[in-house]
C-alpha cells in the first residue's frame, strides 16, 4: 500500500524565516507602512501571500493588500538577484527524507510559495527531483484549505489514511484534518506546540529525527 508523506516548506524543510521578513520589511517600507516584529510577522508564514498582507495589514483593502504581496514578490526577488536570499535546510533534515524513501514513503510537498519560489529553494538543496508532487499558492486556495494535499495525494496514488502531513503552523495542520491525513506538528519551525495543538496536531515532532516512527505509528494504527 502507499504511503505518502507531504511537506510544508518555508519553517518545516527549510529555515527562510530571516529572509522573509527582511522582504517583508521592504515591502511595507515601500508603502509606508510599519511591519510588525519578526516574532508577530512570521506566525503568517504558510499562508498565501494576499491571505499573510492581510493577516499583517488589516485596516488596508483587498486591493491593497494585492498591491503588497506584488511588491513583496519584487522585494524577494532583489535580494535573491544579490544573493542575498538564505534559506538553509534544518538540521536532519536529509537524513528524515533519506529514511522515508528507504521505507518505501512517497514525498511530496504543499507550501504557500509560488512554483517559481518553491523550485529555485530545492534545487538550490539538491532535493526538487525528490519529491514526486509539488503544489503551490499559484494554483491553490490558501491554507488551510485541503486543495494541496487532496492533489498531492492525488498524484501519488495515495489514500488519506496513509498519507501524513508535516508542517511548522497551524495552516497546515489544519490543511491536513480538512483533507483526512494525519497531521505532525514541527516544533522547530515558526508555531508554538499550543498553536499545532489547537490547529488539529494529532503528534508533535520535537526533531526531524522523530518524524519517522510517529509516520509509522499513525499509518498502522489507522490500517
Amino acid at each position: 500500500m502507499i504511503r505518502c508523506a507531504i511537506f510544508d516548506c518555508d519553517g518545516t524543510l527549510v529555515d527562510s524565516g530571516a529572509t522573509i521578513h527582511r522582504a517583508l520589511g521592504l515591502a511595507f517600507a515601500d508603502h509606508g507602512l510599519s511591519l510588525p516584529p519578526r516574532e508577530q510577522a512570521q506566525k503568517v508564514i504558510g499562508l498565501s501571500l494576499v491571505e499573510a498582507m492581510a493577516a499583517l495589514a488589516p485596516d488596508l483593502d483587498d486591493h491593497r493588500h494585492r498591491l503588497l504581496a506584488d511588491t513583496y514578490k519584487e522585494a524577494f526577488v532583489s535580494l535573491r538577484g544579490q544573493r542575498q536570499v538564505e534559506e538553509p535546510l534544518f538540521d536532519g533534515i536529509l537524513p528524515l527524507l533519506d529514511a522515508l524513501e528507504e521505507r518505501g514513503w512517497l514525498l511530496a510537498v504543499a507550501t504557500g510559495k509560488s512554483d517559481r519560489g518553491l523550485k529555485h529553494c530545492l534545487e538550490s538543496h539538491g532535493i526538487h527531483a525528490r519529491f514526486l508532487s509539488l503544489q503551490t499558492a499559484d494554483r491553490h486556495p490558501s491554507k488551510p484549505h485541503p486543495s494541496m494535499v487532496l492533489t498531492a495525494m492525488a498524484d501519488c496514488g495515495a489514500e488519506p489514511g496513509r498519507t501524513i502531513v508535516v508542517g511548522d503552523t497551524g495552516w497546515d495542520m489544519g490543511m491536513a484534518r480538512a483533507g483526512g491525513c494525519h497531521a505532525i506538528g514541527a516544533l522547530w519551525g515558526y508555531h508554538d506546540a499550543a498553536e499545532l495543538t489547537e490547529a488539529g496536531a494529532q503528534a508533535l515532532a520535537e526533531r526531524p529525527a522523530d518524524v519517522l516512527d510517529l509516520a509509522e505509528t499513525m499509518v498502522k494504527v489507522a490500517a
